[in-house]
């Protein structure tokens, strides 16, 4: 065996995608499928929010959001439609997820929480925010538009944090942030895929054929 920088594959390498899902499209689909390539990860468990902290609760429930998310999903190797959120009563805090994701996948493991660009520049204010970051490192799917400078409380909070490669962060359990552009970047918006379908509009290709039969069948979105 050449060298001594060996990836150990009996450490785990598990990341967190969570959202509202509402509904869930291709452009979520996809951004988890490509962070599971680009990291070599093991698992990427999507987790429909509950009730989200940060926004007004989504007018679909979370059961629905979850089934059709399970839809969405079918048997793409790598992703996990998880219900922890959903089973956990109260806000939905990723602190809370982080910390039992790590519990059920050990010490060892390298744990991932995945945001966008806009959740990220808001993490000054999440919950328990230095927890969070000693539960796990962070990547943020890089935006190519944006180029404006951190706020100082955001500059602060990740100072020393950032690296710039997968395997420097793979080297620890967490506490790294990585910024990561995806190859697609597929402009969808849950909001116009709502609109669609609140007007009797087309939303084939914006969302998987699985989930927009289940939301015919359960008739969601028509006046939510």
């Amino acid at each position: 065996m050449c060298g001594t920088d060996v990836q150990d594959f009996s450490i785990p390498r598990i990341a967190m995608l969570g959202g509202t899902f509402d509904p869930v499209h291709m452009g979520h689909l996809r951004s988890a499928v490509e962070l599971g390539e680009a990291l070599a990860l093991d698992a990427v468990h999507m987790i429909p929010a509950h009730v989200p902290p940060h926004r007004k609760a989504p007018g679909i429930s979370a059961e629905h959001r979850l089934a059709m998310l399970r839809a969405g999903i079918g048997d793409t190797p790598g992703l996990v439609a998880d219900d922890r959120e959903v089973r956990r009563s109260g806000h939905s805090y990723s602190v809370d997820t982080l910390a039992s994701l790590r519990e059920e996948w050990g010490e060892q493991a390298r744990l991932i929480m995945a945001v966008g660009h806009d959740a990220f520049l808001g993490l000054p204010e999440w919950h328990q925010r230095e927890r969070l970051l000693s539960l796990a490192h962070i990547v943020v799917i890089d935006r190519p538009d944006h180029k404006a400078p951190l706020e100082p409380a955001l500059a602060s909070l990740i100072e020393g944090r950032e690296v710039s490669t997968v395997e420097s962060m793979m080297a620890a359990p967490g506490g790294h942030l990585l910024r990561l552009r995806l190859p697609s970047r597929m402009a969808i918006a849950a909001t116009e895929v709502r609109r669609r379908l609140q007007q009797g509009l087309s939303v084939r290709y914006l969302i998987p054929e699985a989930v927009e039969c289940y939301i015919a069948s359960h008739a969601l979105y028509r006046h939510s």
